[in-house]
């Protein structure tokens, strides 16, 4: 079944990882990251992952899993070696509501983590349902050739002009039409090539002739 992809704000959420070893680091990097409030569970705890959550409000628990670590949270990732125990984290997550991914296990997985690019506030995420993270790696590296800091950097400014187009721009008609053309590559290579400030100068040029079509 086709998946639902989405962006999802995890800021201040309780989100649980279980195991404590470099697959636990990787993933709590991601979420720390993401503004998540992360718990960590484990009977041990890695010298990285400690060092990693030092100065965050990330909470390690040093014990056994038990479901009651659970409560309260939005997402629950299970990144230990012992499969019986992420068998059990998945059931009880099933049995809370809590969405559960167990790493490197699609069918015991409530959502999956994609490889991502990342440019400034340019997110890419490459997914496989799971199927083979590998190709997904594969892919967000070819991606990454493609799409550079530049970009990051151009979506910066067409945010302020988009901003710059609601306000000045009252005919969705004409909004549509701005935008469509700031964000082509023409407009793009523009940007490379002559930078913000002169940018801003063409992208403004661009909304006043459309005012003026209209007066």
């Amino acid at each position: 079944m086709a998946k639902y992809p989405i962006f999802l704000e995890l800021g201040s959420r309780r989100v649980v990882v279980i195991g404590g070893g470099a697959v636990a680091v990787r993933k709590v990097q991601v979420l720390l990251a993401a503004g998540a409030r992360v718990v960590v569970v484990a009977e041990r705890i890695d010298d990285m992952l400690t060092a990693l959550c030092q100065g965050t409000d990330a909470e390690l628990i040093t014990s056994r899993y038990s479901k009651n670590y659970l409560a309260g949270a939005l997402l629950a990732i299970a990144a230990t070696n012992n499969h019986a125990l992420n068998k059990q984290i998945y059931r009880d997550c099933q049995e809370l509501e809590v969405l559960c991914n167990v790493v490197d296990v699609p069918d015991l997985c409530d959502f999956f983590v994609p490889a991502v690019v990342k440019r400034g506030d340019l997110q890419i995420a490459v997914g496989t349902e799971g199927q083979c993270p590998a190709y997904a790696g594969h892919v967000r590296r070819k991606l990454e050739g493609i799409f550079t800091e530049e970009h990051g950097k151009f979506l910066a400014e067409l945010e302020v002009m988009r901003k710059k187009i609601i306000e000045d721009l009252a005919n969705p008609a004409d909004r549509k039409t701005a935008l469509g053309r700031l964000v082509d590559d023409e407009s793009f290579a523009y940007f490379v090539r002559n930078g913000c400030s002169q940018w801003r100068t063409y992208a403004g040029e661009l909304v006043s002739s459309l005012l003026l079509s209209r007066e």
